[in-house]
């Protein structure tokens, strides 16, 4: 066992501050990582904050890691000393459900083991995650960092990149499809980017005229203003697929209209109740209305080499890890295009 600095809250209205915590010594299966870079995702606040109510203090967060391999234990296969890797959501689930057979450990049926504020099984309590110098993981849940990409803008692809891959993945988007990216953040602009790579007819739907620009240039053909009802009911019925990013809960039903007979909208941002759900837009056109929950380690690892394939990456704002509360602060304002990403190394100073 070994002490590393971290950044981390003691409570729920507290700034994040210097503490030190307790990292596992690596077991025979085991990757060491130094981490280089970790992304800011919105559930970090809402972990830190306390909203949904769960939270273990104190709370390190960070699920958007990208580091570099110190060493391995004596088992392992997959990795080796200096080799570039990443840690998304997850460090460990079961491994013998029907879930986690298929390769969907996010929906581990003896619940996943999250990256932070999940129970640490080596050394009880919670999970610490990447606002921290290192971090041990066994290698199942390690990810291989294609070396083309820019290392910097990688770790939101391991929180915000695998949320909207996976549902266009599940969901078989084509070349040609009309996809529709709700919501212009963190997530949408990585919805756009993967449907355009995909060879999608890809229209932000934004309330937002002022975002048709970055729109544009981020790969979407078209924008659709939400507000406009005009527009809304040009293009009603005629979308194959919507990625719905909303992060709050808002009202469905104009989006639905959108859709063809027997396509699909899903949530991905939404994790609170919903207004009320028109019955009659699902049924009159058979029409689906569902959600996505980020993805297993076989699908990040294909979402990864798909982006080393396009180079593809996210759009980021590189920041000191003494700058997190205000970061924190902007995000809640949507004050960042797109992500903040912490320069772990500021930890060391």
């Amino acid at each position: 066992m070994s002490e590393v600095k971290a950044y981390g809250a003691k409570a729920s209205d507290a700034d994040l501050e210097q503490l030190d915590i307790k990292r596992r010594t690596p077991l025979a299966t085991d990757v060491h990582i130094e981490i280089d870079y970790c992304g800011v995702c919105h559930s970090d606040i809402h972990q830190v904050r306390n909203d949904w109510k769960n939270s273990k203090y104190p709370v390190i967060p960070g699920h958007e890691i990208i580091g570099h391999v110190v060493a391995v234990g004596s088992e392992v296969t997959k990795f080796k000393k200096g080799q570039q890797v990443g840690v998304g959501c997850m460090v460990d689930s079961c491994q013998n459900c029907e879930a986690c057979d298929e390769g969907l450990e996010q929906f581990c049926e003896n619940g996943m083991t999250a990256t932070y504020n999940g129970k640490d099984k080596h050394l009880g309590g919670h999970t610490f995650g990447g606002y921290s110098e290192e971090i041990v993981v066994d290698e199942k849940f390690v990810l291989n960092i294609p070396e083309n990409l820019d290392t910097k803008a990688v770790p939101p692809l391991l929180c915000a990149g695998i949320t909207t891959w996976s549902p266009l993945r599940q969901w078989n988007v084509q070349k040609g499809d009309k996809v529709g990216v709700v919501g212009l953040g963190g997530l949408g602009h990585m919805g756009i980017k993967f449907a355009h790579a995909m060879g999608a007819h890809v229209v932000m739907i934004t309330t937002s005229p002022e975002k048709s620009k970055d729109a544009e240039k981020l790969g979407a053909d078209e924008v659709l203003i939400s507000k406009d009802e005009k527009q809304m009911k040009e293009q009603a019925n005629s979308f194959d697929f919507i990625l719905n990013t909303i992060p709050v809960g808002h009202d469905v039903n104009p989006y639905l209209n959108l859709l063809k007979r027997d396509k699909t909208m899903v949530l991905v941002g939404a994790i609170e109740p919903l207004k009320d759900v028109n019955g009659g837009a699902l049924i009159i056109k058979r029409k689906r209305l569902a959600g996505s929950l980020i993805g297993g380690i076989e699908e990040t690892q294909d979402m990864l080499d798909f982006c080393g394939e396009h180079d593809i990456v996210s759009d980021i704002e590189m920041i000191d890890i003494q700058n997190i509360n205000t970061a924190y602060e902007r995000v809640v304002n949507s004050d960042v295009k797109y992500r903040f990403v912490i320069d772990m190394q500021s930890l060391k100073k």
